[in-house]
């Protein structure tokens, strides 16, 4: 039989189960049973939040892999190749590991149905156990509490910040996101929180399990001025650790910050130096990603988000607030439709000179007749696109060399930009 390749797999996988999401523990605990599947390293680290995983995610793996660990990071969704979702140390796994990887799963199985995001997670499971890892990031896909993440028992346990996204499986209140987002804490073990605000449910979980609690604002916090940031916490014995004049980051700060207490806790070298270098060094695709591209004869300026969120469009509305430009800032905007369009559109409303609304390559996308009717609602000025590719190229048409183009909406929207941009790189 002819091996399948990568494209394959992932075809299969998603007409392997009948509903894309089907929560719960049970089917991937028993594959992973069959599997042999223990820790996939000796340490573990997983982070979950309504926004800011990937970045922390991404500072937390610097932080240790500038020490001298071999570590792996699982993520999701992917923007433009399947591979992104697996990474040792800083590489995106091979074609040939997932197909591997996915064939040991698929073997295993036997009759147990598993969904596209749960053979996956066992994959790179796999994967990371044959690795040879002194460390792993995980980053929960949905919620916390059923997710396939969180088969492994956490060393420590992140949570991010508390926002209403996925309601129908999450619940519509901030107390029953945090319930199940703190379903990853587990029993003695630290759980941190970067939201300041935690509900009241998150706190009670860590009080019953009696997970020591970290908490932004009270046992680490971090300071932003104009020139640098500073930043206070504690490790593991109590001892306060400070580092100040540390420079401006374009990621959140505040996901540094939590990743910065995070490896506090692990007992790890303290060097200011190698610490600073290795946030400054952290990038995520499509995460306040800045770009700048040759169009046509001019400079064009680009800034990339995959925010969808009202609690995203608000960090957003504050970060391009504290960054004025001489220009215009005109918008390439996209969303899903079960995304809160009122509650983005509230926090970004006078933000932009221009919006440019396309359809997304999803049957889950929100009409872009819908945008316009909202936007138009409210007095902005707005235009309608066959796609986002479409979109970005009328917005860099009309772009001068003080604006700036905000790609945003979902990872949808990043994605096909991204797609756009290797095209011209190409020459397409």
């Amino acid at each position: 039989m002819t091996q399948r390749t990568l494209a394959d797999w992932l075809s299969y996988l998603e007409q392997l189960h009948p509903t894309a999401i089907d929560m719960g523990l049970e089917r991937s605990r028993e594959v992973a049973s069959r599997l042999g599947l223990g820790r996939p390293a000796p340490k573990v680290i997983t982070v979950t939040g309504t926004n800011g995983k990937g970045s922390t995610c991404a500072f937390l793996a610097a932080l240790l892999r500038a020490q001298g660990l071999k570590v792996g990071v699982y993520s999701s969704p992917h923007l433009l190749r399947y591979n992104e979702r697996v990474q040792v140390n800083g590489l995106e796994a091979t074609d040939q590991a997932l197909c591997d990887a996915f064939a040991a799963v698929e073997a295993a199985r036997g009759e147990i149905s598993l969904t596209y995001f749960e053979m996956g997670t066992l994959a790179a499971f796999w994967l990371f156990q044959r690795a040879g890892l002194d460390a792993v990031v995980l980053e929960v896909g949905l919620g916390g509490r059923l997710d396939a993440v969180n088969l492994v028992d956490a060393d420590l346990a992140l949570v991010t910040s508390i926002g209403l996204d996925h309601a129908d499986w999450l619940g519509d209140t901030r107390e029953s996101v945090a319930f199940e987002k703190a379903g990853i804490f587990r029993a003695g073990k630290p759980a941190l929180c970067g939201d300041l605000d935690p509900p009241r449910p998150l706190l009670e979980q860590a009080s019953a399990l009696a997970a020591p609690l970290f908490l932004r604002g009270r046992d680490f916090d971090l300071a932003v001025g104009e020139g640098g940031w500073h930043w206070r916490g504690v490790n593991a014995s109590g001892q306060v650790l400070e580092l100040h004049d540390l420079p401006l980051l374009d990621l959140p700060m505040e996901n540094a910050a939590l990743a910065l207490q995070a490896y506090a806790l692990l007992g790890m070298p303290w060097q200011p130096d190698i610490l600073q270098a290795a946030l400054q060094g952290t990038r995520v695709t499509g995460r306040l990603d800045r770009r700048r591209i040759h169009w046509r004869g001019k400079t064009v300026s680009l800034l990339l988000d995959v925010g969808h969120n009202p609690h995203a469009a608000e960090f957003l509305a504050a970060r391009l607030a504290a960054q004025p430009l001489a220009g215009r800032r005109l918008a390439v905007f996209g969303l899903l439709s079960d995304k809160d369009l009122d509650g983005v559109l509230h926090a970004l409303q006078t933000q932009f000179a221009h919006w440019a609304v396309a359809p997304l390559p999803t049957p889950r996308s929100r009409p872009a007749a819908e945008l316009q009717a909202a936007l138009t609602n409210l007095r902005a000025s707005v235009s309608v696109h066959q796609n986002i590719a479409a979109a970005l190229e009328t917005q860099c048409e009309q772009a001068t060399a003080n604006d700036e183009i905000l790609v945003f909406g979902s990872f949808y929207s990043v994605a096909e930009a991204l797609s756009w941009l290797e095209g011209q790189a190409a020459g397409g």
